[in-house]
């Protein structure tokens, strides 16, 4: 490729403005607020900068099982923007939004510990029962016919973590045995809930029966439009 062409792509114009204003601005934007906002909160700057392992010394390993099921929810939640976002004008766009909706619910609350810290557990498992009520409601059909057991699972050990976590006390296992069991139904949940996201949105961006009925069709006029 000659250095000129090699240039010119680098330089587009218009692919340069669009990575400028889809990456770099709002990156830009979120780096500064969080900045002020936590800095008015009372943070010192290397409380916001630096990860929390630095700051205490203790192991890059504290609580890794726990770091890795916020990013199963957060992987969750980017597969199903991004068929979102891809798939625009294609089928189960209501689907796809309202699975990306609870996915980053999730992983807000578990990166931020809101339901430990903030919330009321009983509000927020509430109303992540009824977002899936209300998915379910909306999508019983096409949840069931293309990964119903996927979700079933999904749903049955995330619902499991939450019961041990309210009755826990009730129990007659120690605290720990009680977390290895409530986080293991989690994590697996959690896990599940990622795997039925991933086939969900490749089902979603599938070309449709007629697309694909159609799309044989034109090739063969392509071909026949080259013999020609």
């Amino acid at each position: 490729m000659p250095p000129k062409q090699i240039l010119a792509f680098l330089l587009c114009r218009d692919r340069a403005l669009r990575c400028l204003l889809y990456a770099c601005v709002p990156a830009l934007l979120f780096y500064a607020l969080s900045l002020m906002t936590m800095s008015a909160a009372g943070f010192e700057l290397m409380e916001i900068l630096r990860d929390p392992a630095q700051q205490s010394g203790q192991s890059s390993f504290l609580g890794f099982l726990s770091n890795i099921g916020t990013w199963v929810w957060v992987s969750a939640t980017a597969i199903l923007v991004f068929a979102l976002w891809c798939g625009r004008g294609r089928r189960h766009g209501e689907l796809l939004l309202l699975m990306a909706a609870l996915s980053s619910m999730l992983a807000i609350d578990d990166f931020f510990m809101i339901h430990d810290r903030y919330v009321n557990q009983k509000i927020c498992y509430l109303a992540y029962a009824l977002f899936a009520l209300a998915l379910v409601a909306r999508h019983f059909r096409t949840i069931v016919s293309s990964q119903g057991f996927a979700f079933l699972l999904a749903g049955g050990l995330l619902a499991l973590s939450i019961v041990t976590d309210l009755i826990q006390n009730r129990l007659p296992m120690d605290y720990a045995h009680v977390q290895v069991v409530e986080e293991g139904f989690k994590f697996i949940g959690a896990v599940t809930w990622l795997y039925f996201s991933g086939r969900m949105a490749a089902m979603a961006l599938q070309p449709s029966a007629e697309s694909a009925i159609k799309k044989p069709r034109s090739m063969a006029g392509l071909e026949e439009t080259r013999l020609t």
